[in-house]
C-alpha cells in the first residue's frame, strides 16, 4: 500500500460523495484515499458477488477486476442486482459493468467475459491487491487459491447456498488458505 504522501488525492466531488463515511469515527479522507488507491478482483458476480461489486463501487473503490462468463438468463433477475430485464441474452459481464459505472463513473474496471480458470488466474489475480471468491465451483475456488497464496494476496472466500452463508478470510503467511479447509473438493 502506497504511503499517505502518494496515495491519490479526492477531488471535491469525491470528497461530497464520501462525506458521510469519511465522517465515520476510524475512518477518515486518509483512509478514503486507501479505498480509492486499492484494487479488488472478484471471481462472479451473480447474487452475491454481484452485490459485492455494488458496495465496493459505491464505497469508492479504485478499480475492481471481474470475472464471469455466461449471458444473462431470466433466472438470474431475480437475485442478481447488477443484472437489468433489458439486457437478457446478453454478457453478464458488460451488464454489470454499465450498472457499475452508472454509480461510480470514476471507478476502473477490468472485466474479462468468462469464469475463472487454471489459464486466467494468474493474470487476473496479478491485477488485484485483495481476491474475493464468490465462485459457486470448488475448481475455480482453488485456482484462485492457489494464485492468491503464490502471489501473497488475502482472499476473501464467499459463498450462499439457499439460507445458509460462509464467509471465510486468509491471508498468506499468516493463515491457512481455501485448499488447508478443503483439501479435496467437496462431494454436493
Amino acid at each position: 500500500m502506497p504511503d499517505e504522501n502518494t496515495l491519490p488525492e479526492l477531488t471535491s466531488l469525491e470528497q461530497e460523495v464520501y462525506s458521510w463515511q469519511t465522517t465515520i469515527e476510524g475512518f477518515g479522507e486518509a483512509d478514503q484515499r486507501k479505498l480509492k488507491a486499492a484494487s479488488v478482483m472478484i471471481s462472479r458476480i451473480g447474487g452475491l458477488g454481484g452485490l459485492v461489486a455494488y458496495e465496493l463501487a459505491a464505497a469508492g473503490i479504485g478499480k475492481l477486476i471481474l470475472a464471469h462468463g455466461g449471458n444473462l438468463r431470466p433466472s438470474d433477475l431475480n437475485r442478481q442486482l447488477l443484472m437489468s430485464e433489458s439486457a437478457l441474452d446478453t454478457s453478464r459481464i458488460d451488464c454489470a459493468v454499465k450498472r457499475l459505472q452508472e454509480l461510480n463513473p470514476r471507478l476502473e474496471i477490468i472485466s474479462l467475459p468468462e469464469n475463472v480458470n487454471d489459464t486466467n488466474a494468474v493474470e487476473l489475480v496479478a491485477e488485484a491487491d485483495v481476491v474475493v471468491d464468490c465462485a459457486p465451483l470448488f475448481e475455480e475456488r482453488f485456482f484462485m487459491n492457489r494464485e492468491a497464496v503464490g502471489q501473497g494476496k488475502p482472499l476473501v472466500e464467499c459463498a450462499i447456498f439457499e439460507l445458509e452463508a460462509h464467509i471465510t478470510s486468509f491471508k498468506p503467511g499468516i493463515t491457512g488458505c481455501l485448499q488447508c479447509l478443503y483439501p479435496e473438493k467437496p462431494d454436493y
